[in-house]
């Protein structure tokens, strides 16, 4: 691997190539090469068929949809399970309207938003020719919490029920959080409280309903029976994965699920993300979950424009530091970085500022009350925000670790083992040691960098990790990233890497989450509020907002992208 360069050079020179090749040539989507008479049958006819060729550096950890919380798996498992509600499957704005799925209407909440009523759709089955029935749908939302499921607490705690099973997931019973009844097909939910989102938290993919019968564990790398167009037939981590036809499946809803054109899906594992770019430009993959190395961008837009698009997501990268443990749970500590980083040489480092901006707080600017102020550029303070963030101000840096006491200690960088990551993580880790902190990088596996982030028994200090969003909403970024429910020690599902726990932002959040009396301006405004408080007590140092940079093959035809899921893997041609 090229040792990266923290100043703007060759580098920086084919960076900016790439930028300016992308505002002149490159499409923001693949033509639909489809005719106004064209209509579904008939395209389905005319291109269904083949194998989509996915590739990547790594597989992305266990194959249980209730469990797993990396893009790369998720996005794959829209076409393989259901819940009872989900994205529209369309591109645009549009993709982000929560639609019916296996329930044949979204409810009308009642009881001042604590009662959702759900009806199930007639003859679905599973792969394995189960019939789906209401004891499906209510052993699935137990098992969210038997299972320990990363958003179980940020996502599902209104039910009723929901506090007693956080407490003692293995004796989870919903009891007066779910009401089923088999003969009208109907399963009823019962809040504690409004959630102004929560047909959106079940149309994510942790609330996929599973046959009743799924283990109450993690099934690791056994696939568990699907209603989607496909299902999952082969898995071995260190080599690949394959989705094959579902036999019992038929489309009951366009907008929810509809029939995938390829016959089969194979993501293929253990191709570093340099070689994958070369592999998909030649055709031999369609596409590739890493992101793009910052020197193959060049050549992207200058040779292969038609099969690459930039594509808007609310994603970030920040550095979360561990406010629980030395050096970073002193408040200084952490001010200092998010003064001394670059947050320029980040955005090369991604790729230039045609798909990368600075970020100065948790809120990237594609989502409601987007960040609007920076605490931490040169000549600004969390008394006096900058508006914009102009440079680092490492004297400032300097001074704040002097003060805090902690110069000298040793700090060490977690960070994934992609080209990008790496890029970043040891230009960070040079500014830790301007500050005065003796670093070293620790780069782990994709598959594995997650996980060993969250988990408090490996005392991790300081990480960097990128982020993007289930679904458009502050939510996303300040309640699952920091919220005090997304805080379980010594285990791997617990995104609050930090384990920051502001009962004042807390309850800002939870209001912004729960009050339906309230304005979408009044909403926001707390949000924005609880945004500049988390910013004033730093558990993280926002660095990038950053868009989707999608290499495909040349042979992949209909690009359909949508917000929320990228890249719908069904409904792309390759026949």
């Amino acid at each position: 691997m090229r040792h990266p360069r923290s100043s703007k050079g060759e580098c920086g020179t084919r960076v900016w190539r790439f930028c300016t090749a992308l505002i002149a040539c490159l499409p923001l989507a693949f033509p639909l090469n489809a005719s106004s008479a064209d209509t579904p049958d008939s395209l389905l006819s005319a291109h269904r068929g083949g194998t989509l060729q996915l590739v990547a550096a790594a597989s992305g950890g266990t194959l249980d949809p209730q469990i797993n919380y990396s893009g790369k798996y998720i996005n794959l498992f829209a076409v393989v399970y259901d819940g009872l509600a989900t994205f529209k499957k369309v591109r645009g704005a549009d993709g982000n309207i929560v639609v019916p799925d296996l329930a044949e209407n979204l409810p009308t909440p009642e009881d001042g938003g604590l009662t959702y009523k759900f009806t199930l759709r007639p003859d679905i089955h599973f792969s394995n020719g189960q019939l789906l029935t209401t004891a499906d749908v209510t052993a699935s939302i137990r098992r969210i919490f038997k299972v320990g499921s990363p958003t179980a607490g940020s996502f599902y705690s209104a039910i009723v029920g929901a506090e007693a099973c956080l407490r003692t997931p293995a004796t989870c019973t919903l009891k007066g959080g779910l009401e089923e009844d088999p003969i009208r097909r109907t399963v009823t939910f019962h809040l504690t409280k409004p959630d102004t989102e929560f047909l959106q938290k079940l149309a994510f993919t942790h609330a996929v309903i599973l046959p009743a019968n799924t283990p109450e564990h993690d099934v690791g790398n056994t696939p568990i029976p699907s209603t989607g167009p496909y299902t999952i037939t082969s898995y071995d981590p260190n080599k690949s994965l394959r989705l094959s036809r579902n036999p019992a499946f038929r489309q009951w809803s366009a907008d929810a699920q509809p029939d995938g054109y390829p016959d089969a899906i194979d993501y293929s594992f253990g191709i570093p993300d340099e070689a994958a770019v070369t592999a998909v430009e030649n055709g031999q993959f369609d596409w590739m979950a890493d992101d793009i190395p910052m020197d193959r961008l060049g050549e992207l837009g200058s040779r292969f424009t038609a099969q690459t698009h930039v594509m808007p997501h609310a994603a970030m990268y920040f550095l979360p530091m561990n406010v629980n443990i030395p050096p970073f749970n002193v408040l200084k500590a952490r001010q200092a970085v998010n003064y001394a980083v670059n947050r320029k040489a980040m955005v090369i480092f991604y790729g230039g500022p045609g798909v990368a901006r600075p970020l100065c707080g948790m809120l990237p600017s594609s989502l409601p009350a987007a960040t609007d102020f920076c605490y931490y550029t040169k000549g600004a303070s969390p008394e006096h925000p900058a508006a914009v963030w102009q440079a680092p101000d490492l004297e400032k840096a300097k001074q704040l670790v002097r003060e805090s006491g902690t110069a000298g200690q040793k700090v060490t960088l977690v960070v994934g083992n992609t080209s990008v990551d790496m890029a970043m993580g040891v230009w960070v880790r040079d500014m830790l040691q301007t500050l005065g902190y003796q670093t070293t990088v620790r780069p782990l596996s994709t598959s594995l960098a997650f996980n060993y982030m969250q988990n408090t028994s490996n005392h991790v200090q300081i990480a960097l990790k990128d982020w993007s969003a289930d679904y458009p909403s502050p939510s996303n970024f300040l309640d699952d990233l920091l919220g005090c429910e997304n805080f379980h020690p010594n285990s791997d599902s617990s995104i609050n890497i930090p384990g920051f726990c502001n009962q004042t932002i807390q309850g800002l959040m939870d209001r912004a989450k729960t009050d339906v009396t309230l304005s979408s301006a009044e909403t926001e405004a707390l949000w924005r509020q609880a945004d500049r408080l988390v910013m004033e007590q730093a558990p993280a140092a926002p660095l990038i907002e950053k868009d989707t940079v999608v290499l495909t093959s040349a042979r992949l035809g209909n690009f359909f992208y949508t917000t929320v899921n990228q890249l719908f893997f069904s409904q792309v041609w390759v026949r």
